[in-house]
């Protein structure tokens, strides 16, 4: 049997229980429906007001099918295939459509997003909430005309988006902030400004581990960059006076040495 199933099957149903000899088990499993609910269709006690649909004049079924099995009870009914093949339509990407009566909520779920979620794009609050830019970037900045009694919060809460969907965007962010993350990282090193993560976080040698030193990081300098630098005055003043005492020490030490002879 297809999977496909008539377009209105409770009408279907009431058509063929009405003009068919077709068994409730055969109808059942053609409209999808369960065998009590066809019964129920027969005794009149469900479907009442509901007009029945001809499958045959919407080319659902063909005489052909019915006879065949009305004259076998083990037989299934088949749909039939369309004659026409409908595309089916691509669904609108967009804002989420918000019923009137939650539209004056969408301003307070904004604020609840930016101050639960910030990793959130300006696109996916949109998803969520179905409000537009310009008042995202105006709650934001505080220019909203209603932004002193805006109150934050949960648009799972007031109804505007399920909470799957938000966990979704949520996880989407996430992995969108990792990936970033490891691209600056990447680019830091092609720039020499860090060494790799490897080298970073490899076991310290035996003569740093006897000294109780662990390098984290180390920040890579250009070869020569401390053989050009100048002296600071400090360290030109410092340099002088360790050569003076260096050469008023020489003497002293000499003229001993004559007196112990």
């Amino acid at each position: 049997m297809s999977d496909r199933k008539p377009l209105m099957p409770k009408a279907t149903a009431v058509w063929l229980v009405e003009n068919t000899s077709l068994s409730f088990e055969q109808i059942a499993e053609f409209c999808g429906l369960h065998v009590l609910e066809v019964k129920g269709i027969a005794d009149g006690d469900v479907a009442q007001g509901i007009k029945g649909l001809d499958p045959v004049t919407s080319n659902q079924l063909t005489r052909d099918e019915i006879e065949a099995a009305e004259k076998n009870p083990g037989r299934q009914l088949h749909i039939a295939e369309p004659k026409v093949v409908m595309p089916e339509a691509a669904a609108k990407r967009g804002p989420r459509y918000t019923p009137v009566s939650r539209r004056h909520d969408r301003p307070n779920a904004v604020l609840w997003l930016l101050r639960n979620h910030p990793e959130l794009k300006t696109s996916q609050i949109m998803r969520l909430v179905g409000t537009t830019k310009p008042t995202i970037a105006q709650i934001k900045d505080r220019t909203h005309w209603n932004s002193p009694n805006l109150v934050p919060q949960d648009p799972v809460t007031l109804g505007l988006c399920s909470q799957t969907d938000l966990d979704n965007e949520v996880k989407k962010a996430a992995r969108r902030m990792e990936r970033e993350r490891r691209e600056a990282q990447k680019e830091a090193i092609k720039a020499g400004t860090l060494l790799p993560t490897e080298e970073t976080t490899a076991p310290a040698s035996e003569e740093s581990e006897e000294e109780g030193f662990r390098p984290t990081a180390e920040i890579v300098q250009p070869k020569g960059a401390l053989e050009d630098r100048e002296e600071t005055p400090a360290e030109e003043e410092a340099r002088v006076f360790a050569k003076l005492k260096e050469l008023k020490s020489e003497p002293s030490d000499d003229k001993g040495d004559e007196e112990g002879s």
